[in-house]
């Protein structure tokens, strides 16, 4: 699996309580040289055996280096090493990494999820707790929620005697509840069809956009990882990205323009009805530590979907 090494010497471990200024080739723990793959990690599917990262463990300690791609990476496999990482000393490793899907698929890392740690996402963590996922928020919904079990109760009732397929009805409902009342304000999903904005779209299309969102943002792109391959686009996720982040952008458009819209006509009767609206609401708060910029707007969104 790599070179045997054991630990020498130069390897000086730091307190809980403190971390050196500046890391140097000798601070930096041991690790295994040679390349696994994720092959090598699985255990055999006849008879269960220790996996090799244990063995590792053993060799190089709870704290060992080791490359994924082109990057370092530090490997923290004891209770006090992750509590040094995730308690400790959470702040200096809070960050995610900047990757393909984050670019592409969240609005240039307009979503908290892939957002780098900063004032942007300070801000938006507390907007989520206090004013889209409060506890008072949350309540107001309960009417909706109340409604949509009562169709889909009404909609099995109708069907006695038949085989349905529940994993569609429970589908339909949880984007009836989820996406298309408590975040975007009305009811955008038909049997058959998605309407927005005077645009309509095939049922079939709109989950496939969903499901593909979702996935693309869990893959693991080569170029991520090996960034001197990522202009060849190897796997072709960043095409499937961009293509996904196009469909999702002109749904999230003409969402917003008819929730501008309805500002507009109403003035200054206007009374948000939902987090879309208490987003571009959010958007013109000159006290905001970081204005919300359209893009901003649909992270969010995306976020609540």
């Amino acid at each position: 699996m790599g070179v045997r090494r054991r630990r020498g010497a130069g390897h000086r471990r730091f307190p809980p309580s403190r971390l050196p200024t500046q890391a140097t080739a000798e601070d930096e723990p041991a690790g295994p040289q040679a390349v696994v793959s994720h092959r090598e990690l699985q255990p055999p599917r006849v008879a269960p055996a220790p996996l090799p990262q244990r063995d590792v463990e053993a060799v190089y300690g709870p704290l060992m280096r080791v490359h994924f791609g082109s990057f370092p990476v530090v490997v923290a496999s004891s209770v006090d090493m992750a509590k040094f990482f995730l308690k400790t000393h959470d702040v200096l490793f809070i960050d995610r990494p900047r990757t393909a899907a984050g670019k592409y698929t969240t609005y240039n890392y307009s979503n908290i999820g892939w957002c780098p740690y900063g004032a942007y996402w300070r801000q938006a963590r507390k907007l989520c707790a206090d004013e889209l996922f409060s506890t008072r928020r949350m309540d107001s919904f309960e009417h909706v929620r109340r409604e949509e079990v009562h169709a889909l109760l009404r909609d099995l009732h109708a069907t006695a005697g038949q085989v349905v397929p529940v994993k569609e009805y429970l589908s339909t409902m949880s984007l009836n509840i989820i996406i298309t009342r408590m975040v975007l304000g009305r009811k955008y999903v038909d049997k058959e069809w998605v309407a927005y904005g005077g645009s309509v779209m095939a049922w079939k299309e709109f989950r496939w956009m969903l499901d593909e969102l979702f996935l693309l943002n869990g893959v693991l792109n080569i170029g991520d990882w090996i960034t001197w391959l990522s202009w060849l686009v190897l796997q072709g996720y960043v095409r499937r990205m961009k293509r996904v982040a196009k469909m999702f952008g002109r749904f999230m458009e003409n969402v917003l323009e008819e929730h501008s819209e309805r500002r507009r006509r109403e003035g200054d009767a206007f009374v948000a009805k939902d987090m879309v609206d208490r987003l571009l609401q959010l958007a013109d708060d000159p006290d905001l530590e970081v204005k919300l910029t359209r893009d901003r707007v649909k992270g969010f969104t995306q976020l609540n979907l």
